[in-house]
């Protein structure tokens, strides 16, 4: 089944673009499911679903009980039709209705709206060779073994929040098209690797 959700009018390039289409797309909602998100982001929007999707772990929201487990869900299901080259993103649609207060979930775009323009000052494409083709099925791969991790995450303090991290600049990178994101992102996986062992010591 094929989602019935509708194409973006413009092309996400920046992080104050994707607050801004959240913002628009889930106004006045007293919820906010996974299918308004993916609305107002569009179909064939995989990088900035995984990028929304690492903000929501970055921000205060991940503290929700389950959410890591959640969002997890959601990008497993997102970087695997990536690695698939699927032209469209089909979630199910129990996984659709999982939605979270509209307060919470606005005060959080709001909260993200100045680290994003300090954020976006930066970004350029450059190094394509990361973010297109190789790099992207690489991207794909690395967020689908953060995904599969995320579970034992919300037991480890704080690693949620550098997955999410990881996660956005990963998502970022891919749709700013900046290969030095990607790189960074490569980065702070290593870190959330480290702590990850140092946890099972």
């Amino acid at each position: 089944m094929r989602s019935q959700y509708p194409e973006m009018q413009e092309e996400i390039r920046n992080l104050t673009q994707l607050l801004f289409q959240l913002e628009q797309g889930t106004r006045g909602q007293d919820r906010v499911s996974i299918a308004q998100v993916l609305e107002a982001l569009g179909q064939r929007s995989f990088a900035p679903l995984l990028l929304v999707a690492g903000l929501i772990l970055f921000s205060p929201l991940s503290g929700i009980p389950g959410v890591p487990t959640l969002m997890g869900l959601l990008i497993l299901l997102t970087s695997v039709q990536m690695l698939m080259l699927r032209r469209h993103l089909w979630l199910p649609q129990w996984l659709l209705r999982k939605s979270i207060a509209g307060p919470r979930f606005h005060r959080a775009l709001q909260w993200l709206q100045r680290p994003a323009a300090f954020i976006d000052r930066w970004l350029r494409p450059r190094l394509p060779a990361l973010v297109h083709r190789v790099g992207t099925y690489l991207t794909a791969l690395l967020c689908t073994a953060i995904a599969a991790a995320l579970p034992v995450m919300e037991l480890l303090p704080f690693s949620a929040t550098i997955a999410g991290l990881a996660l956005t600049a990963f998502g970022l990178a891919l749709v700013a098209q900046d290969g030095l994101v990607a790189l960074l992102a490569l980065a702070v996986m290593g870190s959330l690797a480290g702590l990850a062992m140092l946890a099972l010591v």
